[in-house]
Order: C-alpha cells, then sequence, then structure tokens
C-alpha cells in the first residue's frame, strides 16, 4: 500500500489544489494557469481512480501518535512518567493540572510535540508535523466536499461508488468522534460550509454528537467490504489493502463511539446522570457483537495473535520495517519510513546509561504496575504492597514472583537481563536493571524515576549494546489506535452495562461479558475470572477495568478511560508512586530475576495531580471559542 499511497497521493494533492480554486475561487491567476491544466470538478469526481485519487489524502490526514516527534508522548493518565529531561513533553504539563499544553498556542515548544495538536493542518510524509486537530476539520470539510460530490461519479460500478461513499462517511464520523472523546459535544459538521457565511454552528451535547457519527460510522458499515481484496476494484493493489477502511473499522468505531456515549463522563454531560446510559451501550454491545461474529466465524482477516508474538502488535524487529499490527491491528496510522520510530521513540524507554539518545524517558508509574498486574493466578496484589497476601501467594520479599504472564511481556523490573551481548568491561554492572534504590538505571532526569521500565514497546536488545537500533536491524514501532483485543474488552464493558448482568450478551454474538474478557485472559495464559469477581455487576466492573488496564497498558487508552469513568480527578488515581527497595545482598544477577530477593519494599508518591472537575474535558482554543457565541468553551476554562 505504500507505493500505491505514494503515487495516488501525488494525484489527491493536484485534484485538491485544483478543487480549492474551482469549487472555492477563481483559478484565472494562480501561477497563471493555461486553461487546458485546470481539472473541473467533473472529471475530478468522474470515475473510480479519480475519486480515489481525491479521498486517498484522508489517510495522510490522521496523525500517527507513535512518530508525531522526536520523542512522544501519549499516555496521559496515572499509567506513565516522564523523566525531568521530558519537561516540555504534554505528560508533564498535564501531570501538573496544565491542560492547556495539548494547544501550540500555550506550550509553545511543548504543544509542537503534542500529537493532537500542530500549527497546520499538513498531510505530506512528515508524522512530526500532524495534529489532531487541525487535520479532523480539514479531514471532515474533505469527507463533506466529497459526498457533496458523488452524483459527479458517473462513470463507475455499484461497488466503487459504495466504496468511495464509505470511506467518506467513516472518516467524517471517525474525526468527529476522536474530537469529542477529549472536548465534548461540537458541531457535527456534515455539509460544505460556505465560505461568505458568518458561522452559527452551536455545539450540540455529546449524545447528540454521537447519533450523528454513529449514524456515518452505521452506514460506511453497510457500504464497505470486509476485505478489500475480494473485491473487483481492491484487487488493482491486493495485498496491499491491509489499511483501508472496511467494514470492520467502522463496527469498531461506531462500537467505541456509542460506549463512549453511554459511559459516566459522556451521560453526565448529556443528561445530568453519572452513571452508565444503558441504552447506548446495549446499542454498543450490538455493533461489536456484529464485528466479532464475523471474525469468531472466519469471514474476516483478524484474529488474536498468539501470545508468544504479542510485541508484534506493537514492534517489529529484522523485518524489513515491516509494520506492526499483524492479525490483530484493526486501525493503524500510515507510516513512510520505518525508521521514524527507531531513531528516537524507540530510544525514549530505557535509560540513558544503556542508550545513545535523546534523555528524556517514558517509564510505568509504580502505582499502576502494582494496582493492574496481579498474580498468575488470577489474583490482584494486595492494596499495601509491603504486606504478604496469603489468598493471591504475593510475597513482598518477592515481589516479581508468580505475576500475570502480561508483566513479564511488559515490564523491566530489577535484575532483568538487559544487554544480551558483549559490552565494555567497565560497563559490564550495567548488564542487569538495576532498579533498586540508588541503581544505576534509576534517576529523575534521564532514568527511571519509578523503578520500573517498559518492555511492551522494545524489545531488550534496545539498547547501545546490542545493536538494535542499527539501520539494518529494522526496529519499528508503531502502537494501533484499535486492535482486537479492546474490542473484546469494549464488548465486555457495553454488554455488562447495557443489560446490567455478568452475563449480559448481545443478540447477534453467543459470548457473554465474561466470556469475553476470559478469551483475553486465556491467550495470556491466565485463568479466567475468579468467582469471587462475578458476584454482582459492579464487582465484576473494577475487575473489567483492572483487565483493560493489563491488557492495553500504555496504548493511549487509559487517560479516555479515566475520564469517561469519572475516576479521573479521584485518588489514587490522581498519584504517581516509586517502588523503592534493597537488593538483598545474597541475591546473585544472571539466574532468574523473579527469583530474586528483595528488602525493605515499600511505595513512595512521587506527586499528586492538582486535578479538577474542570480537567474532565481538554480546554478548547482560545481562537475558536471567540468565532462566535455559539461555540462556547469547556467548563471551568
Amino acid at each position: 500500500m505504500k507505493k500505491y499511497n505514494q503515487k495516488i497521493i501525488k494525484l489527491a494533492r493536484i485534484l485538491s489544489i485544483c478543487l480549492v480554486f474551482v469549487i472555492g475561487s477563481s483559478c484565472e491567476d494562480y501561477l497563471e494557469r493555461t486553461p487546458e491544466s485546470v481539472v473541473s470538478e467533473e472529471i475530478a469526481f468522474l470515475n473510480f481512480e479519480n475519486f480515489q485519487g481525491f479521498t486517498e489524502e484522508l489517510y495522510q490526514a490522521y496523525p500517527n501518535f507513535t512518530t508525531s516527534y522526536w520523542t512522544a508522548s501519549w499516555n496521559w493518565g496515572e499509567d506513565e512518567m516522564v523523566s525531568a529531561a521530558g519537561n516540555f513533553h504534554v505528560t508533564f504539563a498535564f501531570d501538573r493540572g496544565n491542560f492547556w499544553a495539548w494547544q501550540v498556542e500555550h506550550a509553545g515548544y511543548g504543544g509542537q510535540v503534542s500529537w493532537m495538536d500542530k500549527w497546520s493542518a499538513n498531510t505530506d510524509d512528515n508524522p512530526r508535523t500532524k495534529g489532531l486537530w487541525p487535520l479532523a476539520w480539514y479531514g471532515i470539510r474533505k469527507a463533506n466536499l466529497g459526498l457533496a460530490n458523488l452524483d459527479r461519479m458517473t462513470e463507475a460500478t455499484n461497488e466503487e461508488r459504495a466504496l468511495i461513499e464509505g470511506q467518506l462517511l467513516f472518516f467524517r464520523g471517525w474525526f468527529h468522534f476522536m474530537l469529542i472523546q477529549y472536548v465534548g459535544g461540537l458541531p457535527y459538521i456534515d455539509r460544505v460550509l460556505p465560505g461568505d457565511q458568518v458561522l452559527r454552528e452551536p455545539r450540540l451535547s455529546y449524545h447528540e454528537s454521537a447519533e450523528k457519527a454513529a449514524a456515518d460510522l452505521r452506514r460506511a458499515a453497510d457500504l464497505l467490504p470486509v476485505n478489500w481484496d475480494n473485491t473487483v476494484a481492491g484487487r488493482r493493489t491486493a495485498g496491499r489493502n491491509e489499511l483501508r477502511i472496511n467494514k470492520i473499522m467502522a463496527l469498531g468505531y461506531l462500537g467505541k463511539n456509542l460506549l463512549f456515549a453511554g459511559s459516566p463522563l459522556m451521560n453526565l454531560e448529556s443528561t445530568g446522570s453519572r452513571t452508565y446510559n444503558a441504552d447506548f451501550c446495549r446499542r454498543s454491545a450490538e455493533a461489536f457483537g456484529e464485528l466479532l461474529s464475523l471474525v469468531e466465524s472466519g469471514q474476516t482477516q483478524y484474529a488474536l495473535m498468539p501470545f508468544e508474538n504479542w510485541h508484534t502488535n506493537f514492534y517489529t524487529l529484522g523485518q524489513n520495517w515491516a509494520l506492526s499490527g499483524g492479525t490483530e491491528g484493526i486501525f493503524r496510522s500510515l507510516y513512510w519510513s520505518g525508521d521514524q520510530s527507531n531513531w528516537g521513540i524507540t530510544k525514549q524507554y530505557f535509560p540513558s546509561i544503556i542508550v545513545d539518545g535523546d534523555a528524556t524517558k517514558f517509564v510505568p508509574t509504580a502505582n499502576y504496575v502494582n494496582r493492574y498486574f496481579g498474580m498468575a493466578n488470577g489474583h490482584p496484589l494486595p492494596e499495601n504492597i509491603s504486606n504478604a497476601d496469603a489468598e493471591s501467594g504475593y510475597d513482598p520479599e518477592y515481589p516479581f514472583k508468580g505475576r500475570d504472564p502480561r508483566f513479564y511481556s511488559s515490564i523491566v523490573y530489577d535484575g532483568v537481563q538487559v544487554v544480551q551481548g558483549s559490552m565494555p568491561p567497565n560497563q559490564e554492572d550495567n548488564r542487569h536493571a538495576n532498579l533498586f534504590t540508588g541503581g544505576s538505571y534509576r534517576g529523575e532526569v534521564s532514568g527511571s524515576p519509578t523503578g520500573f521500565l517498559n518492555r511492551k514497546f522494545v524489545p531488550l536488545r534496545a539498547n547501545t549494546y546490542d545493536n538494535a537500533f542499527a539501520f539494518g536491524a529494522a526496529l519499528h514501532l508503531n502502537v494501533p489506535y484499535m486492535r482486537l483485543a479492546d474490542i473484546y474488552l469494549m464488548y465486555a464493558e457495553a454488554a455488562l452495562m447495557g443489560n446490567n448482568s455478568v452475563t449480559g450478551k448481545s443478540s447477534n454474538f453467543d459470548k457473554t461479558a465474561v466470556d469475553a474478557v476470559n478469551v483475553i485472559r486465556a491467550r495470556a495464559g491466565m485463568p479466567n475470572v475468579l468467582d469471587k469477581f462475578l458476584t454482582s455487576t459492579d464487582v465484576f466492573l473494577e475487575e473489567l477495568k483492572r483487565e483493560r488496564a493489563v491488557e492495553l497498558a500504555f496504548e493511549r487508552h487509559r487517560f479516555s478511560d479515566l475520564r469517561r469513568w469519572l475516576q479521573l480527578i479521584e485518588r489514587p488515581y490522581t498519584l504517581k508512586t516509586s517502588l523503592e527497595f534493597n537488593r538483598d545482598p545474597n541475591s546473585e544477577l544472571g539466574g532468574d530475576p523473579a527469583e530474586m530477593r528483595v528488602l525493605n519494599l515499600r511505595e513512595e508518591v512521587i506527586l499528586e495531580r492538582p486535578l479538577a472537575e474542570r480537567h474532565y474535558w481538554l480546554p478548547l482554543k482560545v481562537s475558536d471559542v471567540t468565532l462566535y457565541p455559539e461555540f462556547k468553551q469547556n467548563p471551568g476554562w
């Protein structure tokens, strides 16, 4: 698809430029064009190839949050902490209550590194200049322009018309959903706005906005195929269609949009109730049920990745810059050069003492690891990790023993051998992760301030000595927007809260809420949800939230989850802590690090985020809310 995109995007840009002048104003003095150089709207939208060239630019109109800058942050909940060297990042500002920092106008250099905003709407090949806010409005206008000209597509088959309309409707719904989940209800722009009229588009409620997005996404799902390779038009680019918008993507975002609308924060904004909206949740479960029925019946190209290949959801190594995601990745960003992530992003997870590169480091917080990553037998850790727990078998002298398999695949803890190959004799002491209090891997500026490192997004070879950063190693990180495991867990939440029952299910899928969670746990080698968590809807909901926290850790979901659950500003979710302990002097490195004994284990609070009710919604841009009275600022800002 990469080469196809490069070719078709050139046509798209030519068409887009011409459309601006043909439809929006005069072409006569534009670079003194000759009449034959002007592409009319009749030609631009005449057939599938031309119209797809126009539509194709929309794939360049959503940001790749993974590669949004040289180092990039996208986890803004209590899950991750940035070292002091990254004090220009949104994460650092949000930790101090400064939610204006998502905007370039208020954060300066820091705002430019946010994937949420940039100075302009840029659809070129550079991911570091793409921001959601400007590109969403650009993409919405472009989608509306295409939809307004569908009747000009006269030399096309019904299949080709459906493909074009389905893509345009998906993007219009997707861009609106991506904005409203962060800022609340907005005007829903479903037509080409005239440039010569005063704007008077009022902000809708969240539910009103979500209903309009749902209509677009539902129609897109009905029009689009499961797999473009199985269409006549798609066979022209067979084998390169995996990122093209399809029925599964549309159903996935239809379900997510409805689940968010049914969540407590969004229901509060629309109805004044701080509870789930059961109707939206039931409708969400139906959309997810339709999707999962197709997947489990073998009618799609999607399936959960085996746990031994779980990491390929996020990165590839030695595969010629292959895009990560495998059969599980549903919606992913485009990329033009794998080295965009290898250059800086992959280096932001291990401390500078073993990685040459930027000093900015992003590490898991101890509160997140200890609260959610439980034991292999299905029990969580005790609330006070300094205490032993007979039920779970947790022992504070061996805190890394017997944990959920995803703990070992996601987290680097003390004693793990990081450097695999040879290293200078004077650096040998740094071969293993020295994450104990005062260890060489610790540090507030360019090390780990929390006592943990992120292993989920980079292999252990991601260090200066094992050459994983060499160009030939092709270490490529690309975190997906949506993957199949997330669908199962969102289905479980929607079915649970839509039916107020742990055995709730949709009418079109045979798995209950509990069954769906157990599918994800089984993939990781975990037992089914324990009976003690199935006693009520509320009890199971908390365990389901814990499962989301573990399976989807650090994948950009946590901030929105905490917000929609109305938990962001409540303790303990405002706390970020470190793990402090001493190594037993009799422990020897080189064996199983989970068997190493530690002493004086405890958590210490690093910071408490000063958050209030207003922080549930991001502040809108001052330049936007002053355009006209009906476009109001969010409360408290």
